[in-house]
C-alpha cells in the first residue's frame, strides 16, 4: 500500500510539474480592455452601462425602425460575428448587438451568473436603455438559446425570432472545440485556460467552420485578442461550470412567434438533428438549412444566409 500510495504521489507531482512548466513557457496574461478598444471598438461601437457593466454594443440603421433586430453571438464569440449581416440589414432596419457579459469587450459579470435566466435579463435591460419595446431577436449557438427563452419569458418583447445553429436541447457534440474542452477540466480548468497558444484559438475556430480553409490569420486574431480581455477566461470556466444544457428545452413547444430556423448541415457543435427538433416543436416556423456550412452560418457566408433573413422579414 505503501508503495502504492508513494507512485500516485510521484504521478501528482510529475502532473504538476508539467502544469506548471506549460505555464511558465505558454501563459497569456490578461489584456486590460483599453488595449483593445483601439482595434475592436471603432465607431460605431459604443460602451453602455447595463447591471454594473460597460456593455460593448453598435446600434445601427434607421431609427424609426418599430422593432429593430437584436443579434446575439454564441460562446467566445463577439458582435463581430454579425457584421456581414448587420452591413445588408442596417439599411434598412435598425440593427443592435452587443457583447454578452462574458465575452467579447463587455468582459466578466460583476455576479459571475452566466445563466440563460440572467442572460436574457440583460438583452432585457439592453433594449430598455436603448428604447426598444418591441423587437425581431435572433442568435447563434448560446446566443439563440437566449433569444428564445427571451421570446418565451417576455412574449410582448419578441416579435419575431431567428435561431442560427441554436442551444436550447440536451446535445452531444459530434466534435467540440479544443478551447471549450479545456474549459470544462474540473481541477486544470481556470489554469489551463490560461495557458493558451495562438494554436489553440485557432483550431477551436476550424473546428466551427464547414470550410475552415475560410478561417483567415485576420479572424484568428479577433477571436484570440478577445478571448484574452481581462476576465474572459475565468468567464468562460464559470459559465461552462453553470451551463445546463436542455435546462428550460421544455418551453420550446410555447413559442409562437413567427421563427426562422438557420442550421449549418457541417454543425458539429450542435448537429443538424436538433435543427429538426426546433422546427417540429414551434408551431409555423420555417427551417433553412445551408448543407455546406457550420456552426457559425452567419460568418462563415454571410451573404447567402442574410438572403433568406431578408426573405423571412418580408413576409407579412
Amino acid at each position: 500500500m505503501r508503495t502504492l500510495a508513494r507512485i500516485l504521489a510521484w504521478s501528482l507531482l510529475a502532473v504538476l510539474a508539467a502544469a506548471g512548466l506549460l505555464a511558465a513557457v505558454y501563459w497569456v496574461p490578461d489584456r486590460p480592455v483599453g488595449e483593445l478598444k483601439a482595434r475592436w471598438a471603432p465607431p460605431p461601437s459604443q460602451f453602455v452601462e447595463i447591471a454594473g457593466m460597460q456593455v460593448h454594443l453598435r446600434d445601427e440603421g434607421p431609427r424609426d425602425d418599430a422593432a429593430p433586430i437584436v443579434l446575439l453571438h454564441g460562446t467566445s464569440a463577439s458582435l463581430h460575428t454579425w457584421e456581414g449581416w448587420a452591413q445588408v440589414l442596417s439599411k434598412h432596419r435598425r440593427v443592435i448587438r452587443y457583447d454578452l457579459p462574458g465575452f467579447g469587450l463587455t468582459g466578466p459579470a460583476p455576479d459571475a451568473d452566466y445563466s440563460i435566466e440572467r442572460y436574457v435579463q440583460v438583452l432585457i435591460a439592453v433594449m430598455d436603455k436603448l428604447g426598444v419595446q418591441h423587437a425581431v431577436v435572433g442568435g447563434n449557438s448560446l446566443g439563440g438559446g437566449i433569444a428564445w427563452a427571451a421570446a418565451v419569458f417576455h412574449s410582448e418583447r419578441v416579435e419575431r425570432l431567428i435561431l442560427v445553429d441554436a442551444g436550447g436541447y440536451p446535445f452531444e457534440s459530434v466534435s467540440k472545440p479544443i478551447g471549450f474542452r479545456i474549459a470544462q477540466i474540473p481541477v486544470l480548468g481556470p489554469l489551463a485556460i490560461h495557458v493558451l497558444p495562438r494554436g489553440v484559438i485557432e483550431s477551436s475556430v476550424r473546428n466551427v467552420y464547414g470550410d475552415p480553409s475560410k478561417v483567415t490569420p485576420e479572424l484568428v486574431d479577433r477571436y484570440y485578442e478577445l478571448t484574452t480581455r481581462a476576465g474572459n477566461r475565468d468567464a468562460l470556466v464559470a459559465r461552462m461550470q453553470q451551463q445546463e444544457p436542455g435546462a428550460l428545452a421544455q418551453h420550446i413547444h410555447e413559442l409562437k412567434q413567427p421563427t426562422l430556423i438557420l442550421w449549418g448541415g457541417r454543425d458539429r457543435l450542435i448537429p443538424p438533428e436538433f435543427a429538426q427538433r426546433f422546427n417540429h416543436d414551434i408551431a409555423g416556423s420555417r427551417l433553412v438549412v445551408f448543407d455546406d456550412l457550420g456552426h457559425v452560418p452567419q460568418e462563415e457566408d454571410p451573404a447567402r444566409t442574410v438572403q433568406a433573413v431578408e426573405e423571412f422579414l418580408a413576409q407579412p
